[in-house]
């Protein structure tokens, strides 16, 4: 927990710089949030002058509708007495003339103060959209401004660096002392090797003249040995071997099969002792005794039989290759009672890797027991796939030493020593206990007998005869070559001190060279830094220029104010003209129209007046909503009507501050998302684990306190008493066997793994091993766990003890002795009675007084009982006999 608390601080710390970058861009985007609070109220603003408007219109609408009724009532009159004044109508024709007339002009004024303030809109907005582009100039050369000035400092830091780097490799140079290589040593050590060189030279000419005889005399004996195979014949050996095996017509079968080669479709291989083929001796008897072990555990005969034939049913059998030839042998060979097996090839199977890993060889493992022996594939493939050669391996004395480390750490179930076979074995009752079983290896009986000498005396005695001189000179060209070695050991040795001088001569020159090279790297890396180009002129060029864009946005301000106060004076004037355009359009009306056409001008002013009520009411609609909706993102309050004063009043220009200040927020980027929520997570988490820490550690030492305090009551006391049990254990142990101890296993304040450990040896070359199912038979085990429940007799009390079948894994030897052990134990006064549950027990075994045997169903007092029982009546009968008695 410490060194976590320890990363969540380093980590905060790493990131603070980031968090309040953070933080900066949360305060912009919630003064954005804020803004967009603000936009909906300008809207509802908006909507409320809109709204003044409409009512406006309503108004103008009703007075309208007032004037055009007074005009219509204004109107009859002048048409009843136009139709009496008749001369009156070509001077009211020319008035209206001259009225359309002036009309026309109005109309075409107001079109062009309509085109000139489109015009006018237009330049504004591109003043405006140059205004932005020379602000976003302006913000860039402030932002260069601030890069430039950080890099100065980082180059003035990496000056110091470098000077620093530089005072350092001087100072190495000027304290590397002076060197001068020994020239007189090395031309010493080239002589003498030039002398030991020569005479080197001189035993390699004299051993080749010895070996040229040598060949010769190994060119005799090797005809020699020739003509004494061809006395003697290793087949014949072989056949003989298997034939006092109990394979009394193996020669009758060989040679039948000799005859009869040519009928056959693929090769036929047999008998199998004859087809294999072991150099080493001891690997023949690992061989023969592992295919011997497994016939014996794949037949499940009795042990008498297996025992004779598991050595020699596969090495008398014929191994065919064909289904054919194989139908065929055993038509032919029934009657020499030869055994056949056809070897199929699986084409799929996957053989096992060959090769020992390091770790095996670091437990004396070199070698697999299939690879050990040649023979040809068919039959090696039989014997492997059959005998699980590839699972078993061969060891050395070394191995024998850790047998138990290769069960455990390799997985290895099957190995053999020079002395022992070990083979473990997993429980078949769900529980995966391992046992081991060791033999002793045997002497082969079939593989070697093949290698006895039984050839003629005279041959024999002409054989060690050249066998002695090829020894001979063979010893003599083994001593020129031990001569020879030396010298040239002798040579490479002065060889070998003249290279370490010459070497240090030349990496003290090649250390000077690089620290000289170091020293003028780091000068014109120092030159290059102070050569680069001042960083004031560059800033003073980029306000400049950042001023620049500034008044170009102060004119662009400026015009745009211009174009405004144009704008309003155009609108105005337009408003004029409109007004005059309209006012001429009522002049126009022609007086002459008829009472209905004035009826339907009224008519007219009634629906405006409709409309623009029903105006007034869209707009109340809309204000409304434009207020319900404002109200659902943002409740005026003080604090918020505050901060609405200090931001823009127009809806353009809080939507620029807007996206001005999203553009800021967005332009400071990070890569963690989430950094300022896990930053204070962090926090929160260094709070509690601190406080946790802190709380734990004053638990920890109370608690550390108390257990010490409590053990220091009883672990006495517990020693005291595996002392007791070990003084009775090694005592009673000496009598069965060799030694015997129980110990305590202590594991300071880890009480979970105390223990008691029982170490034994039942030999005397071997060493004392805790008792387990690797190093010892499950008879020794007993042994030691019957001794170890004797040794508690004196410790433990209770009213009586059972022991169920403890001599079923034993030897005769080791049960006597156990048993001896056991009655000496539950004789002695005041012991509780003690029943040893057994099917069967050794003959003449001592009993003292105290000893009773009860055999089932055979005693003096089960006579009327097992009558009951054999007629095979109920217990009701047998318990109204009881009562009876």
């Amino acid at each position: 927990m410490g060194d976590s608390l320890k990363q969540l601080i380093a980590l905060n710390a790493e990131q603070e710089k980031d968090v309040e970058r953070v933080r900066q861009r949360d305060e912009l985007l919630e003064k954005v949030d804020c803004m967009k609070k603000k936009l909906p109220w300008l809207k509802y603003d908006m909507k409320k002058i809109e709204y003044l408007e409409a009512q406006k219109r309503e108004k103008e609408a009703k007075k309208k509708l007032n004037e055009a009724a007074k005009m219509l009532n204004e109107f009859k009159a002048p048409i009843e007495y136009d139709g009496l004044l008749s001369p009156l109508n070509l001077d009211l024709e020319d008035f209206h003339l001259k009225q359309k007339q002036e009309k026309t002009k109005l109309d075409d004024q107001c079109k062009r103060i309509s085109n000139f303030m489109n015009e006018n809109i237009k330049k504004r907005n591109d003043r405006l959209q140059k205004e932005n582009e020379a602000a976003v100039q302006a913000r860039s050369k402030y932002k260069e401004i601030e890069d430039l000035r950080r890099e100065e400092a980082c180059r003035k830091q990496s000056i110091i660096e470098a000077k620093m780097k530089l005072a350092d490799a001087e100072r190495d140079l000027q304290n590397l002392p002076a060197y001068e290589p020994p020239k007189e040593e090395i031309e010493r050590l080239k002589s003498q090797i030039l002398e030991l060189t020569s005479s080197a030279h001189q035993m390699m000419q004299q051993k080749k003249e010895k070996e040229k005889s040598l060949g010769l005399m190994k060119t005799t004996l090797r005809n020699c040995v020739d003509g004494l195979k061809d006395m003697e014949n290793t087949k014949t050996k072989l056949l003989h071997a298997l034939k006092k095996s109990g394979a009394e017509k193996i020669f009758e079968a060989y040679q039948w099969l000799e005859l009869h080669r040519k009928e056959l479709n693929k090769d036929v291989y047999g008998p199998v002792l004859l087809e294999v083929n072991v150099s080493n001796e001891v690997h023949a008897k690992f061989l023969e005794g592992h295919v011997a072990h497994y016939i014996w555990k794949r037949l499940r005969i009795p042990v008498a039989f297996a025992v004779k034939c598991a050595y020699f049913v596969l090495y008398e059998s014929f191994i065919t290759q064909d289904s054919g030839d194989r139908d065929f042998l055993v038509n032919n060979l029934q009657p020499f009672d030869v055994p056949i097996l056809n070897y199929v090839r699986e084409e799929s199977g996957q053989k096992a890797s060959s090769e020992i890993s390091k770790q095996m060889h670091d437990l004396g493992i070199y070698s697999r027991l299939d690879q050990v022996f040649d023979a040809p594939a068919a039959v090696k493939d039989v014997m492997t796939s059959q005998f699980g050669l590839e699972h078993s391996y061969i060891g050395s004395d070394k191995t024998d030493r850790k047998a138990d480390d290769i069960a455990k750490e390799l997985g290895i179930l099957d190995f053999w020593t020079p002395q022992n076979h070990y083979h473990w074995s997993v429980s078949r009752y769900g529980d995966n206990e391992m046992s081991a079983r060791v033999e002793p290896v045997h002497d082969s009986r079939l593989l070697l007998c093949g290698l006895d000498s039984g050839e003629i005396e005279n041959m024999r005695s002409r054989k060690n005869e050249l066998e002695k001189l090829i020894a001979d000179a063979e010893e003599g060209i083994k001593s020129l070559q031990v001569q020879q070695r030396l010298v040239e050991d002798e040579a490479a040795k002065l060889q070998k001190q003249r290279e370490e001088m010459v070497e240090t001569a030349r990496r003290e020159m090649r250390k000077r060279k690089d620290l000289e090279s170091c020293v003028e790297q780091r000068k014109r890396k120092l030159v290059s830094l102070e050569r680069s180009g001042d960083i004031e002129t560059a800033v003073d060029k980029l306000i400049e220029q950042a001023a620049r864009s500034n008044i170009e946005r102060l004119k662009h301000a400026i015009k745009v104010k211009d174009l405004l106060v144009e704008a309003v004076s155009c609108k105005w004037s337009y408003a004029e003209k409109h007004m005059a355009s309209i006012e001429y359009d009522a002049k126009i009306i022609d007086s002459e129209v008829n009472l209905k056409e004035q009826e339907k001008f009224a008519y007219q002013a009634s629906v405006n007046l409709q409309n623009c009520q029903q105006d007034v009411k869209d707009y109340s609609q809309q204000l409304l909503a434009a207020k319900r909706n404002a109200e659902s993102i943002a409740i005026i309050t003080p604090e918020l009507e505050r901060l609405f004063l200090q931001m823009p009043t127009t809806i353009e220009e809080l939507e620029a501050a807007i996206q001005d200040n999203i553009s800021q927020a967005n332009s400071i980027v990070f890569l963690n998302q989430n950094i300022l929520q896990e930053y204070e997570d962090r926090r929160r988490q260094i709070e509690t684990i601190s406080a946790k820490l802190e709380s734990d550690g004053k638990e920890l030492q109370r608690c550390l306190a108390e257990i010490h305090a409590l053990k220091g009551s009883w672990l006495p006391k517990l020693r005291n008493l595996v002392s007791q049990i070990n003084e009775t254990f090694s005592r009673n142990f000496q009598e069965m066997a060799v030694a015997g101890e129980v110990s305590l296993d202590e594991h300071d304040t880890d009480f979970d793994q105390f223990g008691i450990l029982v170490k034994v040896k039942f030999r005397q070359a071997g060493q004392l091993q805790v008792l387990s199912a690797h190093h010892q038979s499950g008879g020794e085990r007993s042994v030691s766990t019957i001794l170890y429940l004797v040794s508690l007799q004196d410790l433990a009390n209770c009213p009586f003890r059972v022991v169920d079948e403890i001599n079923q894994g034993m030897d005769p030897i080791n049960e006597r002795k156990m048993f001896q052990q056991l009655v000496q134990a539950a004789s002695q006064p005041n012991t509780p009675q003690c029943f040893l549950l057994t099917p069967k027990l050794l003959p003449d075994l001592e009993y003292s007084e105290a000893c009773s045997i009860l055999n089932i169903m055979n005693g003096p007092w089960i006579e009327e009982p097992s009558k009951v029982w054999r007629n095979g009546d109920c217990w009701s009968t047998i318990a109204g006999l009881a009562e009876t008695r």
